[in-house]
């Protein structure tokens, strides 16, 4: 098929039965009652939760809102509103209190007031990657943000020791959301959903035995756009599908692409599908307007999250 802008657009009367059916085929191959999901107050959780209501039906879908007291609050405002229009049942835990047993916020605190002497409890912080990829060339180096809340706001570059502390740090969040998320399905007999679109799962946006460690994943061959094309079918609300999508892992709010695409979604999973199928570089130029380097430098992006989080989508190395 030749490349073309509305290449990503999908027939979403058919994609939705063909999801169900998906999703019903692996409930009866793990003999199991129902699903479990996260809601997160984003588009791809409720999505999948409405996904999981139109296969399974509204009594056999449980949600787990997992906050915690870096959360936006609008994520568990979302992710009840969600709920409450699609009837399922939830339960909302703040997860704070296990992060803190494990000393998460303590972590990250010693680690930022290296850099920041002056950071406290009443600050904000984020990592961000430089943005805009397709605009200039810039090595993938983060960079964390503190804003004290009265306007004073500081950056500093991230060494790669400093970078990794904080990492392993956060994705306690996301690890601690699974214990959740797997006692209510064990307990229940259900089986946990799982949220990750294909945008994601191709460049490893998503945390091992976190976000990751799930049953099934329905969305996981959808790029974000056509997340998004099912979303407004299937009728998960406005202020979720208007949204910015955010990770929701720092106090202070970063976008999806601030913390890891560096390119707006329209045009990222245009290079991404590009760059999957191999489409000429001439060809993606011509469609998407954009100059030989800046299809060059998206392609190595590409390539180089690929080959690095490759580990993340199969099972551990064995001898057989």
């Amino acid at each position: 098929m030749k490349f073309h802008k509305d290449i990503l657009r999908i027939n979403c009367e058919k994609e939705v039965e063909r999801i169900c059916e998906f999703i019903r085929e692996q409930t009866l191959s793990m003999r199991r009652d129902g699903a479990v999901i996260g809601l997160s107050g984003g588009i791809d959780s409720a999505l999948c939760a409405e996904l999981c209501v139109r296969a399974l039906g509204k009594e056999k879908v449980f949600g787990l809102i997992l906050s915690e007291k870096e959360s936006s609050p609008i994520s568990k405002k979302y992710a009840s509103k969600q709920a409450r229009e699609m009837g399922i049942k939830t339960e909302t835990i703040d997860i704070s209190p296990t992060l803190e047993g494990f000393g998460t916020y303590e972590k990250l605190d010693r680690v930022i007031k290296e850099i920041f002497p002056e950071y406290n409890t009443h600050y904000r912080f984020k990592i961000t990657l430089p943005p805009d990829l397709l605009s200039r060339d810039a090595f993938n180096f983060f960079t964390l943000t503190i804003d004290d809340g009265r306007g004073s706001v500081k950056s500093a570059r991230l060494k790669k020791d400093t970078l990794n502390a904080i990492i392993a740090a956060t994705d306690t969040k996301q690890r601690t959301r699974m214990m959740h998320l797997y006692y209510f399905a064990e307990k229940m007999n259900y089986f946990v959903c799982g949220t990750t679109n294909r945008s994601e799962t191709i460049q490893g946006f998503f945390v091992k035995y976190g976000d990751g460690g799930v049953d099934i994943e329905p969305i996981a061959h959808l790029y974000k756009t056509q997340v998004y094309q099912l979303s407004e079918y299937t009728g998960v609300i406005e202020e979720i599908i208007q949204r910015t999508p955010s990770p929701d892992t720092y106090s202070f709010e970063v976008s999806d692409e601030e913390f890891f695409f560096r390119i707006p979604y329209d045009k990222l999973d245009l290079l991404l599908y590009s760059w999957e199928k191999k489409v000429p570089i001439a060809e993606v130029c011509e469609v998407m307007n954009l100059t030989e380097d800046q299809v060059k430098r998206a392609f190595r992006d590409f390539s180089a999250k690929y080959n690095a989080t490759r580990h993340l989508r199969i099972l551990p190395p064995t001898l057989e």
